[in-house]
C-alpha cells in the first residue's frame, strides 16, 4: 500500500536550496526523496535530521544521465507516489564565453536543461495517470536580466524556462501545476567562499527560499502561482571579479 503522505522528489538535494528544501518538506511530514551525486552529503543530511526525528529517503542520481534518471524514478515509484518534482540540480562556471570550453558548456547545458527535462519526462506518465501533480523548477535571475560571465548558464536556464512555459499549457488538462522559481543571488556553494564571505549580506539565504517552495506546493484548489521572482532587497549582484 502506498504511503498517503505527499511524495516530493528533489534533485540537487545535497546542498544549497535543494538541501534546505528537503529539510523544510521533511518538517511538514512529507515523504522526501532526496537525490544528488554526493551520497555522503545526503547521509550527513539524514544524520542532522535524526535529532528532530526526521529523515529523507536517499536516491543517488546524476541528472545528466537520462538512464540514471529513469532508473531512479522507477525505484521511487515502485513503493511511493511522486506528487511533486523539484528540479534544483544545477552547475555553472563564471567565465567569459570565449573562455568556456566546449566540455564545460556541454556539462552545464546537460545538467541544468536536459537533466531537468529528463526528470520531467520520467515523472510525467505517473502524474498524468494520477490526473495531478506539481513540477517546480529552480531557475535564475539570468532568465530576466543579462549578466556577463554567465552565457552557458543563462542559455541552460532560459531554455528550461521556455520549455516549461510551453509544457505548462500542455499539462493544464491533466491538473498538473508547473511553477518556475526565479531567484537572484543566493548564498550557496555555487559562489566561491571568498565571494560569499564578502557579499553574503547581499545574498538571500536558502532557508527562506525553501519556505516559499513549500508554500507554493501547498496552495489549494485551482490556484497556482506560476512564476515567482525572488531578489535580495538590495538588488541584483553581478559576479564580482
Amino acid at each position: 500500500m502506498r504511503d498517503e503522505k505527499p511524495g516530493i522528489w528533489i534533485t540537487g538535494a545535497s546542498s544549497g536550496i535543494g538541501r534546505s528544501t528537503a529539510i523544510e518538506f521533511a518538517k511538514t511530514g512529507a515523504k522526501v526523496f532526496a537525490s544528488a551525486r554526493r551520497v555522503s552529503e545526503l547521509e550527513r543530511l539524514n544524520n542532522e535530521l535524526e535529532a528532530d526525528n526526521l529523515s529523507v529517503e536517499i536516491y543517488p542520481c546524476n541528472v545528466a544521465s537520462h538512464t540514471n534518471v529513469d532508473q531512479t524514478a522507477k525505484k521511487i515509484l515502485q513503493n511511493y507516489k511522486i506528487d511533486c518534482l523539484i528540479n534544483n540540480a544545477g552547475i555553472t562556471s563564471f567565465k567569459l564565453a570565449e573562455d568556456n570550453s566546449v566540455n564545460e558548456i556541454n556539462e552545464i547545458v546537460t545538467t541544468n536543461l536536459l537533466g531537468s527535462i529528463y526528470t520531467i519526462k520520467a515523472v510525467l506518465p505517473h502524474m498524468i495517470s494520477n490526473n495531478g501533480g506539481t513540477i517546480i523548477n529552480i531557475l535564475s535571475v539570468v532568465t530576466k536580466k543579462t549578466f556577463t560571465k554567465s552565457s552557458a548558464y543563462a542559455a541552460s536556464k532560459t531554455g528550461l524556462l521556455a520549455y516549461t512555459n510551453s509544457l505548462r499549457e500542455e499539462l493544464r488538462q491533466y491538473n498538473i501545476r508547473v511553477i518556475n522559481i526565479i531567484p537572484g543571488a543566493t548564498e550557496t556553494a555555487m559562489w566561491s567562499k571568498e565571494v560569499r564571505s564578502k557579499y553574503s549580506d547581499r545574498m538571500m539565504n536558502t532557508e527562506n527560499i525553501a519556505r516559499i517552495l513549500v508554500w507554493a506546493f501547498l496552495q489549494k484548489d485551482n490556484l497556482v502561482t506560476e512564476e515567482i521572482l525572488l531578489k535580495p532587497i538590495s538588488g541584483d549582484l553581478q559576479k564580482p571579479d
